[in-house]
């Protein structure tokens, strides 16, 4: 079973079939449900220290599990407008970090100047890299460019192998990985008193939780700088979200009864307690807020009566707001949790 036809041809659709799958209670609990057993129903903000701004679905990569649906023929780009919006409303506030996601957010041409102006706000930056954007000859000074700016890396590898990182992102993605790794390091990112952070981010290639990631982090350190000379700060795991494409090789694969079971029974709610969208707001490449960035691909922006558009930005509001759930949320609250940056319990 896998997403219509009708909806493949069709990215609305696509988004409201998934939607659709998602709402079923597949035999367990509703989150909701779940997350009221817990004491935390409804589930609340407690500030917003990230501010995320996804400048779209661009991406020099095509992955198959990508939550993004990201790739080369996507056409999704936010404008200078809407990001001259972004940096208004963070000016109006004291959030200390500003994390630039994509597809490729690099590959944006706004996507320098956001960085410029966040900056000149003192906010910490973070850059969510693929890597080997930073090969492309149109951005060969890209990695000086975040050095000279000082911002964080938060690079994503598939594994520490080349097999497994290629059958998932295409032929030679790996070597590219590690050329550019390569080059970071060469810049002082991921070296110890630089001051350069090179963080990256390992997601399992099947219908799996991620390992704990200490463990798995000590695996591609010792890999990776014995095999390949590369050196990096922290390792993060995030658990493969039931959305997107990663939902639809779900679907095609069998697994997504099995999948969503394996969720739910993994419940932690020490996790939910602490999930990402409590201190998050995400904003999308065309200036709608959401909660999060998963939400964000499902269409599902903040609730009814929030400011729902960059123009109508609120810190206050915001800051306080009832966060919009589904049955997807089980993908960060299962386990040691995940997040944008990693494991939260």
């Amino acid at each position: 079973m896998g997403l219509s036809l009708k909806a493949r041809a069709n990215p609305l659709a696509v988004i409201s079939e998934q939607v659709r799958i998602l709402s079923t209670p597949n035999g367990s609990a509703l989150f909701s449900q779940k997350m009221a057993t817990a004491g935390l129903f409804p589930l609340t903000a407690t500030g917003i220290s990230v501010f995320q701004i996804n400048v779209g679905k661009l991406c020099n990569q095509t992955c198959a599990h990508c939550h993004v649906d990201a790739g080369p023929d996507r056409k999704e780009i936010m404008t200078r407008e809407t990001a001259e919006l972004c940096i208004c409303a963070l000016s109006q506030t004291e959030i200390p970090t500003v994390d630039i996601t994509g597809g490729a957010p690099e590959l944006n041409p706004n996507f320098r100047w956001l960085v410029e102006q966040s900056r000149a706000l003192k906010r910490h930056v973070i850059d969510r890299c693929n890597l080997t954007v930073l090969l492309l000859e149109r951005e060969a000074d890209l990695a000086e460019f975040l050095a000279r700016h000082r911002v964080e890396v938060i690079a994503s590898l598939l594994y520490y192998r080349a097999a497994q990182t290629d059958a998932q992102r295409g032929q030679g993605v790996f070597e590219k990985s590690i050329e550019a790794l390569r080059k970071l390091n060469a810049l002082g990112y991921g070296r110890e008193g630089s001051g350069l952070a090179l963080n990256l981010i390992y997601n399992p290639v099947g219908a799996f939780l991620p390992p704990k990631q200490e463990a798995i982090e000590a695996q591609f350190k010792g890999e990776l700088e014995r095999k390949h000379g590369v050196t990096f700060n922290r390792l993060y795991t995030i658990t493969n979200m039931p959305i997107s494409r990663f939902l639809e090789f779900l679907l095609v694969s069998g697994n997504y009864e099995g999948y969503m079971q394996r969720l739910v029974n993994a419940f932690n709610p020490a996790a939910a307690a602490g999930v990402m969208c409590r201190t998050m707001l995400s904003v999308g490449w065309d200036g709608t807020l959401y909660d999060c960035d998963f939400n964000q691909m499902l269409e599902l922006p903040t609730g009814s009566g929030l400011p729902q558009h960059i123009r109508e930005f609120d810190a206050s509001a915001l800051a306080r707001r009832r966060i919009v759930t589904g049955n997807h949320c089980y993908g960060c609250t299962a386990g040691a949790g995940s997040s944008c940056q990693g494991s939260v319990a």
